[in-house]
């Protein structure tokens, strides 16, 4: 993916973030990875979300949702106005329960467009902590978040700099291997990690998304 083609893709999803009714709310938007880098081209453009659960359900809309889409907890788990005025980009999970993750992932990217959306309850930083405690106790490298994010909003906010930096390369990082080595792992395991993770990723394709919660 060309670099100026996925910052402005980055934009719009901050800017639907910041302006638009999404299926739930949304916390926190960061990139990660490649983007972060500074690469050109991307292999992938790898985004994660915060999001907040819902704190008042509607029975209403989940019977009327149930009735005409055959899916479930509209208006427990993803907003009913949003449904309402989305009802094609309505995503359910395999036990017919409308997704947030899945509905974020219709409303903020294209599908033919190698993004991979990552949405979880916590922010950014504790889950890269969680995600990598399971992996390495599970051997699952290839669920290791990258460590190596930029924030771009938060609690309502865009970060008054971020895009530009990221747009001119101004962040610095280091390599995954380094960077896994600072949150603990040891040398020949990180080593082991790296190359999970980017089999792992290889083998994506189009736009994909994980949810996640901590």
């Amino acid at each position: 993916m060309d670099r100026d083609a996925a910052l402005d893709r980055v934009e719009a999803i901050v800017d639907a973030v910041e302006s638009e009714t999404l299926p739930v709310p949304v916390r926190e938007v960061w990139v990660y990875g490649d983007v972060a880098l500074g690469l050109d081209p991307l292999d992938r453009l790898d985004v994660y979300v915060t999001k907040d659960i819902l704190l008042r359900g509607d029975g209403d809309a989940a019977a009327e949702f149930e009735a005409s889409h055959g899916v479930k907890g509209v208006g427990k788990s993803v907003r009913a106005e949003w449904a309402r005025e989305n009802p094609d980009l309505l995503r359910a999970n395999s036990n017919g329960y409308a997704a947030p993750e899945k509905c974020l992932a219709a409303h903020l990217l294209p599908d033919d467009e190698p993004i991979h959306l990552e949405v979880c309850n916590a922010s950014f930083e504790d889950n890269v902590t969680q995600r990598l405690k399971g992996a390495m106790a599970r051997e699952k490298y290839e669920q290791i978040l990258d460590p190596r994010g930029v924030c771009l909003y938060a609690d309502g906010q865009r970060s008054p700099n971020a895009m530009e930096k990221l747009r001119n390369g101004e962040f610095a990082f280091p390599t995954l291997t380094g960077a896994l080595e600072m949150l603990g792992v040891d040398d020949d395991e990180a080593d082991v990690a790296v190359e999970a993770m980017r089999e792992y990723r290889a083998e994506q394709t189009g736009a994909t998304v994980r949810g996640d919660v901590v």
